[in-house]
C-alpha cells in the first residue's frame, strides 16, 4: 500500500484495464464458441433437410407408413392423441398399441394448417433432430467442456445413422431430442443451476421416453447423480430428484399400460415392439445366435456408421479423457459412460427386436457422438496442448474429410435409395381408380409393407392379412390358403387387389410366380383394370 493518491490512481486504472481485457476475452471465446455451434447447427441443417421431399420409400418405409397412417387418422378421423389407428387392417377402426404419438401428431397439425404432404413428417422429425443437437452440445460441455462439445455434436451432426432417422418420419428422433433435453437439464441443475430445472427435466424426459421406450435407457445419468448426490449426503436433494423419478415413472407405465391394452382390445390385436426380447427367445437362443452380433456388425459398417466413425468411437473409448480435479466435475464427465453402459444392456435384453427394428439404435447415438468427438480431438491433437496450431487444424479437416467421403456421403445415399418406389406407383395407380369409400388389398415390393395402401388414400389390408401373432412379412404355403384368405376380405368388403411384380416376401419368393394360382383365381373372378410391366390391378367382383 501506498500514501501517493497518484499512484493509487494509476493501480488503479491498471486493474480496471486488466478486468475488462479479461472481460472482453471472456465475450470473445464466448461468441467463439456459440458461433461454432450455430454453425454445426447449419451442417445438421443442411443434411437433415437435404431431399427432406422424398417419399416415404427409402430402406424405412415400412415403420414410417405406419407412424403416416396414425397422422393422417388424427387429422381425418379423431384428434384423440390415446387412439392411435393404422390403415392397413381394413374398415376399422383400427388402433393398436403404440408409442405415444409426438411427431405423428405434431405432423397431422400440420396437415390441419397447411394440406397434406407426405413429408410433413420429416420435417417434424429433423426440427427434433437439431434439438438434439442443440442438447448434445450443451451436455457434453458440462462433462467435458466446450471444445469437447463442439466435436461431439459436430460427429452427431455428420454421423449417417443420425441423419438418416433425424430426417425419417419415426418416433425416434423425438425420443432422443427429449431425452438428452432432460439429461442435459438434470445435470445443469445437479450442478447448481434453478430448482426450476428439475421440473423441466422431468417433463422432458418423461415426454421423450413416452416416445419410445428405449429412452429410459437414458436415465441411468439421472439416477447416477441421484446416488452421487446421496453419497454425499445431500438427502434433501437426492428426496426431489427420486420423487420426481416415481411421478416420471407412473405417468410412462400407466401409458404403456393403457397402450397394450388397447391393443389388444381391437383388431388385427397388434402391439408395437412385442417379441424378440431375451425373455421371449429364451437366454440359450440367443447365445446361439451371438446376440445377433453379426447383424450389429452389418448394420455399423454398411448403414449406420462406416469405418471413419467406427475407428473414432475405438480411440474414444480406448484412451479416456484426464481425471478431472474436484468431485462434481469428475461425477458429470462420467455420465457418457453411464449412458452408453445402460445402453449397452438395453441391447442385450432386446437384441432381437433392435436388430429387426434398427432405428432403435438411436438411443445410441448420444453416447457414441461423445466418444467419436473425443476420438476425433485425440487423433487432430496427437499430444499437442493447444487445438488452435496449423498441424491440429489441418489433421482435423482431414478427419472431417475422410467421415464425410468414407460414411457420411455414400452411407446415407445408400439408405435413402427409394427401394419401395413401386409400392408407391402401385398406391397411387390405386388411388386413380378407386371409387370413394372403396377398400384395397395390395402388395408392395416388401411384403407387409402398407407403403400401397398409403399411397392409395384409402383403408384396406396387406396381404397376406398381417397383425397380431399373424405372420405378414411371407407368402402362406399354397394357393388354396391364399385364396381362402383373399376370399374372406372379399366378403369383409375388399373392392381392389394391387400388387407389385417385384413383390417379394422375406424368403425371396415372388408372388407372381409363388402364388400363379391366385392370379389364374382373380383372372376367372375379377376385373382386370392394369397390367403395366411394375403392377397389377383387379376390381374384386361381389359373389
Amino acid at each position: 500500500m501506498t500514501d501517493d493518491p497518484e499512484l493509487t490512481r494509476v493501480e488503479d486504472l491498471q486493474c480496471q484495464q486488466q478486468t475488462t481485457g479479461r472481460d472482453m476475452a471472456a465475450r470473445y471465446y464466448l461468441s467463439l464458441d456459440t458461433a461454432i455451434l450455430l454453425g454445426i447447427l447449419f451442417i445438421a441443417i443442411v443434411f437433415r433437410f437435404h431431399k427432406i421431399t422424398l417419399p416415404l420409400v427409402d430402406g424405412f418405409s415400412w415403420r414410417e407408413i405406419s407412424t403416416a397412417m396414425m397422422a393422417d387418422n388424427f387429422q381425418q378421423r379423431s384428434w384423440n392423441i390415446f387412439f392411435p389407428e393404422v390403415n392397413w387392417t381394413g374398415p376399422g377402426p383400427s388402433y393398436q398399441g403404440r408409442e405415444f404419438q409426438i411427431v405423428s401428431y405434431l405432423t397431422a397439425l400440420l396437415y390441419q394448417l397447411f394440406g397434406w404432404q407426405d413429408w410433413f413428417g420429416r420435417v417434424v422429425a429433423a426440427f427434433f433432430g437439431l434439438v438434439t443437437v442443440f442438447s448434445l452440445h450443451r451436455l457434453t460441455a458440462l462433462c467435458w467442456g466446450e471444445m469437447h462439445a463442439h466435436a461431439a455434436a459436430l460427429a452427431y451432426a455428420l454421423m449417417p445413422a443420425a441423419i438418416m432417422i433425424d430426417s425419417s418420419f419415426l418416433p425416434d428422433p423425438a425420443m432422443l431430442a427429449l431425452v438428452t433435453l432432460g439429461v442435459w437439464l438434470f445435470a445443469k441443475y445437479w450442478a447448481g443451476g434453478s430448482g426450476w430445472l428439475l421440473p423441466l427435466a422431468t417433463v422432458s424426459f418423461s415426454l421423450g421416453v413416452l416416445s419410445k421406450p428405449p429412452g429410459i435407457a437414458a436415465g441411468t445419468a439421472i439416477f447416477y447423480l441421484m446416488v452421487c448426490w446421496i453419497r454425499e449426503k445431500k438427502q434433501k436433494q437426492a428426496t426431489w430428484v427420486f420423487l420426481s423419478g416415481l411421478l416420471s415413472l407412473a405417468i410412462i407405465g400407466a401409458y404403456y399400460i393403457w397402450a397394450i391394452y388397447l391393443g389388444r382390445s381391437y383388431p388385427p390385436f397388434h402391439v408395437a415392439g412385442t417379441g424378440g426380447y431375451i425373455w421371449d427367445d429364451g437366454f440359450w437362443t440367443y447365445v446361439r445366435d451371438r446376440f445377433y452380433f453379426k447383424s450389429l456388425w452389418n448394420t455399423s459398417v454398411l448403414w449406420f456408421y462406416g469405418y471413419p466413425f467406427l475407428v473414432l468411437l475405438a480411440v474414444g473409448l480406448w484412451i479416456p479423457l484426464s481425471r478431472a480435479e474436484h468431485p462434481k466435475q469428475r461425477s458429470l464427465s462420467a455420465i457418457p459412460y453411464v449412458w452408453l453402459t445402460a445402453a449397452i444392456i438395453l441391447y442385450l435384453a432386446a437384441a432381437g427386436e433392435i436388430a429387426s427394428n434398427v432405428w432403435n439404435f438411436h438411443i445410441f447415438h448420444v453416447p457414441i457422438a461423445m466418444f467419436c468427438g473425443h476420438g476425433a480431438l485425440l487423433l487432430a491433437r496427437l499430444g499437442s496442448k493447444t487445438v488452435l496450431t496449423p498441424a491440429v487444424v489441418l489433421r482435423s479437416i482431414f478427419i472431417v474429410a475422410i467421415a464425410l467421403a468414407w460414411s457420411t456421403l455414400p452411407l446415407v445415399r445408400t439408405m435413402k435409395k427409394p427401394i419401395a418406389m413401386n409400392g408407391k406407383l402401385l398406391g397411387e395407380e390405386l388411388a386413380r381408380l378407386a371409387q370413394p369409400g372403396d377398400l384395397v388389398v395390395a402388395i408392395a415390393p416388401e411384403v407387409g409393407d402398407p407403403v400401397a395402401v398409403y399411397y392409395s388414400r384409402a383403408r384396406g389390408w396387406v396381404f397376406p392379412p398381417g397383425g397380431g401373432d399373424a405372420e405378414w412379412s411371407k407368402f402362406v404355403a399354397d394357393d388354396t390358403t391364399a385364396i381362402a384368405q383373399l376370399e374372406e376380405l372379399r366378403a369383409q368388403g375388399a373392392d381392389l387387389f394391387g400388387v407389385a411384380k417385384n413383390a417379394t416376401d422375406k424368403e425371396d419368393r415372388l408372388f407372381i410366380e409363388h402364388h400363379d394360382g391366385v392370379i389364374d383365381h382373380l383372372d376367372r373372378t375379377a376385373t382386370k383394370l392394369a397390367d403395366s410391366d411394375n403392377l397389377l390391378v383387379y376390381r374384386i367382383t361381389r359373389p
